[in-house]
This record gives C-alpha cells, structure tokens and sequence, in this order.
C-alpha cells in the first residue's frame, strides 16, 4: 500500500488512495490522473452535471446510469468510468472534487513531485505556469506539479499552497493589509 502522509484521514481521501491502488495495479496512474481533470472541467463547464452529482434528489439507479453515460460520452478509462459508477452507487459523486485533489497529490507523489494548489486571478499561461514550476522547484527542492484554478475576487496575484504552506500575493490580500494598517 502507497504511503499517503495523511491524505487517506479524509473520505475522498480514502476513495482516491482506492482509485489510485487500482489504478496502479493496472499501470493507469496517468491515464485516470488525465480522466479526473476531464470529468473537473466537465463539472466546471456543466450546470447539469453539477446538478447531477450534488442533488440528493437524484435517485441511485438514475445517478449511476447518467454518470455512466457521461464517462462513455467523455471517452474516460474503464478503471474511472466503474470508479464514478461505485461513487454514483454510493451517493458520493459530491466528493468528486475532494476526491481529484487528493488523487492528483498521490499521483504526483508517485512521480516523486510535490503538488502545488495554485490560484490566480486570471487563466494562466503555458510560459507562467513554466516559469512558477522553476520557482516553485527552487523553493522546495523537487519537482512541482501545479493544480490551477481561477478565481477572479483576487483581483490579480496568486495563492499558492504547498501542504500546509501558503504563499499569498494576491491582490486582494494586500488591499486587505493595507486597510487595516491605515486603521490604526
């Protein structure tokens, strides 16, 4: 068994130490790290399928043939399309995105990288996120795989968090320290 340094404390950690034990047994660590990020930005872009998997209206039998159908449609591996069918069978499509997050940090460790969470005001590009890879490198002493998401209410900047580690430059943050100093 992968050690996991505490990942497995949570339920999508330990539905995601369970996917990636199968996916390594069948030497698809990458392909299903690649399926996980496809069915994240499926999330992002689908009001239906967030409705899909947070409603606790949805019956079981219904949950699992939907989810089903849209791992074919997504063209997903076998080993994640029967993972998203136990969680549909489970009610726990919720934890979908706790479950990505904690996959892709085994994954990652698996690789010997560390896992970065990264958010920025704006969609980065492919030379920024480069260049914050180098720098992140740097900084811990390993290879750093880097987990982006946008949130516009930071106005410009990044949050960075490495394990308990966070560096946050963003704009909002600094505003906020800055009101308060000039409060006295």
């Amino acid at each position: 068994m992968q050690t996991s340094g505490g990942i497995e404390a949570s339920l999508g950690g330990r539905y995601a130490l369970a996917l990636f034990e199968l996916a390594e047994d069948a030497r698809k660590i990458e392909a299903v790290e690649r399926d996980l990020a496809t069915v994240r930005d499926a999330l992002a872009q689908s009001d239906d399928l967030r409705e899909l998997t947070t409603s606790p209206l949805i019956a079981r039998g219904a949950a699992v043939k939907a989810v089903v159908a849209v791992a074919d449609q997504l063209g997903l591996d076998p080993t994640t399309r029967s993972f998203l069918g136990v969680l549909a069978e489970n009610s726990r499509l919720s934890a979908l995105p706790q479950i990505t997050r904690a996959y892709r940090q085994l994954a990652a460790r698996h690789r010997g990288e560390t896992t970065a969470e990264v958010t920025s005001a704006h969609p980065l590009s492919a030379d920024q996120v480069t260049e914050l890879k180098q720098q992140l490198r740097q900084r811990v002493g390993r290879d750093v795989s880097v987990d982006l998401q946008v949130d516009p209410q930071l106005l410009g900047g990044l949050v960075v968090r490495i394990g308990s580690q966070m560096i946050d430059s963003s704009i909002r943050t600094r505003l906020n320290s800055l009101a308060h100093a000039m409060k006295g």
